[in-house]
């Protein structure tokens, strides 16, 4: 055999394991920019993954780089970008027509779509992934596809509400995860687990909830998001329960991998149930430490989702086409009356505001000096008919008015002076704000009868019992507000308790027939205009 024969069939022979040599190199590669350099410099896993693009040679080679790149700026928390390489991946396989590359970006796009809240489009990958996985033609990897997109499909289902659905699809994912033995299953089983435990503790069965989640957690070997979540629906049970040391212990735990992970969802979750515990336990102060960091991690999920809404990503927008000349000139002249109509809408409600201010401001010199002659007049001018037929609190008033026209000559100027007296003191307190207050209980308090005080209160405060007493109130709570800050950081409902109102919407009723303002709006008005001090002032209106 001649020496150039020999040199052909060596590199004919050598050809193959050269070539296996460089793929195995790539995935090398991939594999630990994905699992070491992203944990240790993710700038640089990045960079890494960008420049395998470039010297990617097969369309496969390109996917896997465009897959890592998503991944990674996942992880970062940049979900724009990482769903702009997860199209551009989706875009290559539908050249090269791969199902089982197919099913795993379809999943990875559906997963990034439900957490920026695009649910419709989430659910049309994970169609579009569920009829790839069926043609895959390695049974390890068909099942395995199909039992984490029926898994993302459970998540969209949670999302609209319809638990039964999300059972349903979770069952079908254990059982291809059943069929499946591969070194991630006992992760992937954990997830349907511990998603069935989410499921059934919004549905108020706590004893199933926490039989999936125990599963969940005995599957799970070292820290995950998903063992955060475990422990942290094992805390809400307990809360649930008010079995506070064990919901502390459990939530320590949940809050131990939030604080590590860059979830936002653990997060939000974690927080929201610590603040719930520190508020049933009574520790206020810890309660609002976590209250804030709750809505500092809702803002930033608000904030993401937001940069979605109504816009497209790079990299996933169709072909423009032309535009008719028609067209344009209609989209511009309705642009043009939008904005016009836009700045005069601002120019009306700019002057509707500053009118509002002013008129605000004499409702609070009004008040102002109600309160100091501690006068219980209403402060805008109605008629106690008017004033009547809101549905305010009801106080019992059992003298009718003839009954008071028909005692009215019994009572003695003196006696008139001396309970006129005493109801001037019972104003400087604040009995009136007694939940128990009545016409019987005050005539009581005051050592005279309810025909005489009813007399009284018609005769020199201009109103039945009910109204005096409610004015009383409202100008008790609008003085709290005016000279003390704290008290418009309350509740509603909670001032409505202050004075003596056995509901929330009795309150607000009666704050607006006095003050012609809702209690929030007045509040609202009160941090605007800086009421700092105690004695509130006001500049001169414009």
């Amino acid at each position: 055999m001649s020496n150039n024969l020999l040199k052909l069939l060596f590199l004919l022979i050598t050809a193959v394991p050269i070539s296996a040599q460089k793929k195995n190199s790539f995935d090398l590669i991939c594999e630990k920019t994905s699992s070491v350099t992203a944990y240790k410099d993710l700038p640089k896993a990045i960079k890494t993954a960008d420049s395998l693009y470039m010297n990617a040679q097969q369309p496969s080679e390109k996917i896997k780089c465009l897959v890592l790149s998503s991944e990674l700026y996942h992880h970062a928390g940049e979900l724009k970008k990482a769903i702009c390489y997860s199209e551009n991946a989706h875009s290559v396989i539908n050249q090269i027509n791969d199902p089982e590359w197919m099913a795993v970006v379809t999943r990875l796009l559906a997963r990034q779509y439900r957490q920026v809240g695009l649910y419709e489009r989430s659910k049309k990958y994970i169609v579009k992934g569920l009829e790839a996985s069926g043609r895959i033609s390695d049974f390890q990897k068909s099942n395995e596809a199909a039992g984490l997109l029926n898994q993302e499909m459970a998540f969209y289902e949670m999302e609209l509400g319809n638990y039964s659905n999300a059972i349903r699809y979770i069952e079908s994912s254990l059982k291809y995860f059943e069929k499946i033995n591969t070194s991630g299953e006992n992760k992937t089983s954990a997830a349907s687990y511990q998603v069935l435990g989410d499921v059934y503790f919004k549905l108020n069965d706590y004893n199933a909830s926490e039989n999936y989640y125990k599963k969940a957690e005995r599957l799970l070997n070292g820290t995950s998001c998903t063992l955060g979540l475990i422990y942290n629906g094992l805390g809400g049970i307990r809360l649930k329960q008010k079995n506070w040391k064990d919901a502390e212990l459990y939530l320590k735990k949940a809050e131990k991998i939030a604080d590590t992970s860059r979830s936002l969802r653990l997060k939000k979750a974690v927080y929201s149930n610590i603040n719930d515990y520190y508020e049933g336990t009574g520790d206020n102060y810890k309660a609002s430490l976590y209250a804030v960091k709750y809505v500092r991690t809702y803002d930033s999920i608000a904030a993401r989702n937001q940069s979605f809404a109504g816009k497209g990503l790079d990299g996933s927008k169709g072909k423009s086409g032309k535009k008719d000349s028609h067209m344009n000139l209609i989209k511009n002249t309705t642009i043009i009356i939008l904005f016009t109509s836009l700045v005069g809408l601002l120019v009306f409600f700019r002057f509707k505001q500053k009118k509002q201010r002013s008129r605000f401001r004499n409702i609070i010199r009004a008040q102002l000096n109600m309160i100091r002659s501690r006068t219980p007049y209403p402060v805008k001018g109605f008629d106690n008919a008017e004033f009547s037929n809101i549905s305010v609190e009801e106080i019992d008033e059992k003298d009718s008015e003839a009954d008071r026209r028909r005692n009215d000559s019994l009572m003695t100027s003196e006696t008139e002076l001396k309970l006129l007296e005493l109801l001037e003191d019972f104003e400087k307190g604040n009995l009136y704000n007694n939940k128990g207050m009545s016409l019987s209980f005050l005539a009581g308090e005051l050592n005279t009868n309810t025909k005489y005080l009813s007399y009284v209160i018609n005769q020199h405060k201009s109103a039945d019992f009910k109204t005096y007493i409610n004015r009383l109130r409202i100008n008790y709570i609008v003085d709290k507000l005016i000279n003390d800050e704290k008290y418009r950081q309350y509740k509603i409902s909670i001032l409505a308790d202050e004075c003596g109102f056995s509901s929330h919407s009795k309150f607000a009723a009666v704050f607006k027939a006095v003050t012609d303002y809702s209690p929030s709006a007045y509040i609202k008005y009160l941090d605007a205009e800086n009421q700092s001090d105690k004695n509130v002032h006001f500049p001169e209106n414009d």
